[in-house]
């Protein structure tokens, strides 16, 4: 199966500090990867390097091409999607509003889609982003990013702070979204959430990728838990 993203030999820099040390990390159309490890070693860096927000070198390939160097905007129009964990909704905004700001013109997603997936949406639809609990401000960056119809999203960590019943909601949309062909690269702390919906994962450990393997792989290597995840 050939990758939608590949990612070689990447090395990224904030000024002079040296975040990333030669990451190889790759997705294929359909599939869920998560990408765990400890706050601080690097996995919020790698994604922001991944459309264009942070120095670096190496290579990273999307959809066979070169996107190193390119500008965000047009990393993102060629299909690679980010939800950044800090959310970053238009909080003056309406719902609604947000989410007509996120859409292509031609999208398989639509407005409905999303009060679809998330009916507390389009009961708050004309409410202004600002003031939507943590958990609705998370379920609408998830859908004003997938409003621009990406073929890979990539989200860090999308049920940090939420009730453990909208974490599950979570869950369900990014199984939605490989049953509809769209890729998912997931950031995340809660390893059980990771390891349920995930085909593949791989292990961040000072910059470099410590574990790549399946999730039933991960389980049975202790030590790798216990040396990279362990709290």
């Amino acid at each position: 199966m050939s990758a939608l993203l590949e990612i070689k030999n990447l090395h990224a820099f904030y000024g002079k500090s040296h975040v990333l040390h030669g990451i190889n990390l790759s997705i294929a159309q359909g599939e869920i990867v998560s990408l765990l490890g400890r706050n601080g070693v690097g996995r919020s860096t790698m994604v922001k390097t991944a459309m264009g927000m942070v120095e670096a070198t190496g290579s990273i390939r999307f959809k066979g091409e070169e996107i190193l160097g390119v500008p965000t905007y047009k990393i993102a129009r060629k299909g690679l999607g980010y939800v950044a964990e800090s959310r970053e909704v238009f909080p003056t905004l309406t719902v609604a509003q947000n989410l007509l700001l996120g859409a292509q013109q031609k999208s398989r997603w639509s407005a409905d889609d999303m009060y679809r997936l998330f009916p507390r949406l389009q009961e708050r639809q004309h409410v202004q982003a600002g003031v939507l609990s943590g958990g609705e401000q998370q379920m609408l960056a998830l859908c004003r990013t997938l409003m621009g119809d990406p073929d890979l999203i990539m989200i860090d960590e999308p049920t940090e702070g939420l009730a453990p019943q909208m974490v599950v909601l979570v869950a369900n949309f990014l199984q939605e979204l490989r049953q509809r062909g769209v890729s998912v690269l997931l950031i995340e702390q809660k390893l059980a959430i990771a390891l349920e919906i995930s085909q593949r994962v791989y292990v961040m450990g000072h910059g470099q990728i410590v574990f790549e393997g399946s999730p039933q792989d991960l389980h049975a290597q202790t030590t790798i838990r216990n040396e990279w995840l362990g709290v």
